[in-house]
């Protein structure tokens, strides 16, 4: 039978002005240290308990956890029982950034993201059911859904967001015979002198092959998705012409939608890191939008001819035009006022539509398009916005 524990039960604490000190804590108890000045309260719970509890579950982490982790000395006592992994939340002045949390100020999201990075179980965004491996024929399955005559890329990444210069990699790599490889997002021929900040952050996906999506196909595009495997040691990168671009992984993947993710590490945690962050917020947990309801300034008047608040410098021949065809897709008449208009006709002017494979944009996608992601440095579409956490 399992003993219980009560209490912490600390011996000989001797840490900075701790004079041999013996104590009891109660366990799954609030415990206030109380005393004057310099008499040792920070040193027992902050450098004495906390410290040795930091240690011992930094000790029991892997080999790979704990290289991003700094040794940590154990406290000066002679025994320190019933503890469990500890965490301390310290009361200190720290600077902040639209980023900083209680975690990552405390460092508890360091522990947390090593956590999650070495035990969690990856599932799929779209369909729920847990991330697999993915074979090579899997991986061939997919691209030939793709539409025929699909232009596509396939791509080894050889470097995922590192620093450094990569001479000796690239000069392999064009002695090997491969001839372009995509640089940060820009090809180019390997063969040329490339001088990269050692500074700097850095991606390299070397071209395999480039081929069209068709029927006899299938033989060349599993030979270079095997390539590109064994090349990148495990992931691939498929890049459509002019499309998205899909990353498949022989250890990550889920079979049913296509999702595919790289190897877990502490970094696809962080919000601070563009491989963690949301591509959405940039990891700052809001993004700005346009909100419908502030576009139409007069709903009593139609859309073209006085609804409109901001008319000037956007609403032109090419936008009424837009404005039209989104109307005659869905047989309405543009000539009524706007709050007449029925429901579905008024969120496909905000949203668009699609008609015959190809997008309609909307209102709100022409404006998202025009104006980017520097919308409040205009004042008048900033009265037009609305925050989203």
């Amino acid at each position: 039978m399992q003993r219980t524990i009560r209490n912490i039960t600390v011996r000989g604490a001797r840490q900075h002005n701790l004079k041999g000190i013996n104590v009891e804590i109660p366990r799954n108890k609030l415990t206030v240290i109380t005393g004057l000045s310099g008499s040792g309260k920070s040193s027992l719970a902050f450098d004495t308990i906390y410290a040795e509890g930091q240690r011992r579950y930094v000790e029991s982490l892997s080999a790979y956890a704990r290289q991003f982790l700094d040794r940590l000395e154990p406290p000066d006592v002679d025994s320190i029982e019933g503890l469990s992994p500890a965490i301390s939340i310290e009361q200190k002045s720290a600077s902040r950034s639209p980023r900083s949390t209680v975690g990552t100020v405390t460092e508890i999201y360091d522990y947390l993201r090593l956590l999650f990075s070495s035990v969690g179980v990856p599932h799929c965004y779209l369909c729920g059911k847990p991330i697999s491996k993915q074979t090579p024929d899997q991986i061939v399955r997919h691209l030939k859904a793709l539409p025929q005559g699909e232009r596509v890329m396939i791509l080894a990444p050889i470097v995922r967001g590192r620093k450094g210069e990569f001479k000796k990699q690239l000069e392999a790599l064009a002695k090997t015979g491969y001839v372009r490889g995509r640089i940060d997002g820009v090809l180019h021929n390997l063969d040329e002198p490339l001088q990269l900040d050692k500074k700097k952050n850095h991606s390299i996906e070397v071209v395999v092959d480039r081929l069209m999506i068709k029927k006899d196909i299938e033989k060349r595009l599993e030979a270079s998705i095997e390539q590109a495997i064994k090349l990148a040691k495990g992931i691939v990168l498929v890049a459509v012409v002019d499309g998205e671009e899909r990353l498949y992984s022989e250890k990550m993947a889920c079979v049913d939608c296509g999702i595919s993710i790289p190897a877990i590490e502490p970094r696809t945690f962080s919000f601070n890191s563009i491989y963690g962050a949301c591509e959405v917020c940039h990891g700052l947990g809001m993004k700005y939008d346009f909100d419908p309801a502030r576009i139409i300034s007069d709903p009593s008047k139609p859309l073209l001819n006085g609804a409109l608040g901001l008319s000037d410098g956007w609403c032109d021949e090419d936008f009424e035009e837009q404005m039209k065809k989104v109307a005659a897709q869905l047989g309405a008449d543009l000539s009524v006022p706007f709050e007449q208009l029925p429901p579905k006709v008024q969120n496909a002017i905000f949203y668009g539509i699609k008609e015959r494979g190809k997008r309609l944009d909307g209102i709100i996608d022409l404006l998202d398009n025009y104006y980017g992601q520097d919308l409040l440095d205009d004042d008048d579409l900033a009265e037009i916005m609305v925050t989203k956490a």
